[in-house]
């Protein structure tokens, strides 16, 4: 019999290609949604990459509360726990913080009570990475951000608390269950469906020409294909028990990717603006006229990066250059019609012809 896996938040952007690609390589899926109206629209965006015809299954559960979740476990083999509170910014940091670190709990204590053999969690590269956003330098799956630094934006803490929770479960359980944490970078790469965008709606907003300028800030990006492989990689490997693997690409300024945009889809790109914002205007846009990119001033020019090299080395992983997951998702992005393919007429978010 084919092994039964449980991807949590089937719903989301990289669950549903979670789902995907589990399907394409053979195994049964249950995925979880908050409720039964979502699973035609989970099925509907699986099926564009894969026929999920008699494989694919559902059980209603939120992170939110302990039902459904020793139901959607009952018979699973492996989990791949890749829901989280969606979003870098909230009014109540509590908002993401509880739900993360305790569905995270939730999870753990219904994989362990139903015997699965690993539970990989999505945590974030965020949660590795130094407190002052001003170091510079290369680190790895060693480090943990302090979750008690007053700049930390909610987010970020959410991802650290939850995975430190998750670690520290593990710690007081005795039994087969093994756990390890994928940290993935900023997730873009092609989409099933334009419900549920994530990250990639950063590309969506370049294209439409709705961002008139881009920020001093560097992404490493990895592909959402890459970084499913990630996820079964560890999954499946011995040697991935007990670990925690950086899951991020290539570092790239939100200026190189307005240009790989602009310059790589010809007419398609022709309103993606390459104009670099001088740090002090975000600041000063940040303090009088739009609060919410207060949460990323403190990320202006920092070039910290992650060493992926452990999971290269221990799983066989080879990411694939930032530019091609940037372009493949702007071309995705434009199948969908989330974005105009015709440059002659202009973008319904879009503000005005603006400078580049």
């Amino acid at each position: 019999m084919p092994e039964l896996v449980l991807v949590t938040g089937g719903s989301g952007y990289i669950a549903g290609w979670c789902v995907a690609e589990l399907l394409r390589r053979g195994y049964h899926v249950r995925t979880t949604v908050r409720s039964p109206e979502r699973e035609k629209s989970v099925t509907e965006a699986v099926s564009t990459a894969v026929d999920p015809a008699g494989r694919l299954s559902f059980a209603v559960a939120d992170l939110t509360a302990d039902e459904g979740w020793d139901t959607a476990l009952k018979g699973v083999d492996h989990v791949l726990h890749v829901a989280s509170p969606l979003g870098a910014t909230s009014d109540d940091p509590a908002a993401l913080i509880g739900p993360a670190r305790d569905g995270a709990l939730r999870v753990l204590r219904a994989a362990t009570a139903a015997g699965v053999r690993r539970v990989v969690m999505t945590s974030a590269a965020n949660a590795a990475s130094p407190s002052s956003y001003a170091t510079e330098g290369v680190t790895d799956e060693t480090l943990w951000t302090d979750p008690e630094d007053p700049t930390l934006i909610p987010y970020r803490r959410s991802k650290t608390l939850a995975e430190r929770a998750a670690w520290g479960f593990m710690e007081t359980y005795d039994g087969p269950t093994e756990l390890t944490t994928v940290l993935p970078g900023a997730v873009f790469g092609p989409i099933l469906t334009s419900d549920n965008l994530g990250s990639v709606g950063i590309v969506a907003r370049m294209l439409s020409g709705e961002m008139r300028g881009v920020p001093r800030i560097g992404l490493e990006v990895v592909d959402v294909r890459d970084l499913v492989d990630v996820h079964i990689r560890a999954m499946t490997s011995p040697a991935a028990a007990g670990q925690r693997f950086l899951a991020t690409g290539e570092f790239v300024w939100m200026a190189d990717m307005a240009r790989t945009l602009h310059d790589g889809l010809g007419e398609q790109g022709s309103r993606v603006s390459t104009r670099q914002v001088p740090d002090f205007v975000v600041r000063l846009v940040a303090r009088f006229r739009d609060p919410s990119l207060r949460e990323i001033t403190p990320a202006l020019g920092r070039r910290n990066r992650h060493s992926t090299e452990k999971a290269r080395t221990l799983l066989g992983w080879e990411p694939r250059p930032a530019r091609e997951a940037v372009l493949d998702c702007a071309h995705s992005l434009i199948a969908h019609k989330v974005v105009q393919d015709s440059p002659g007429r202009p973008s319904t978010t879009h503000p005005g012809p603006g400078p580049r």
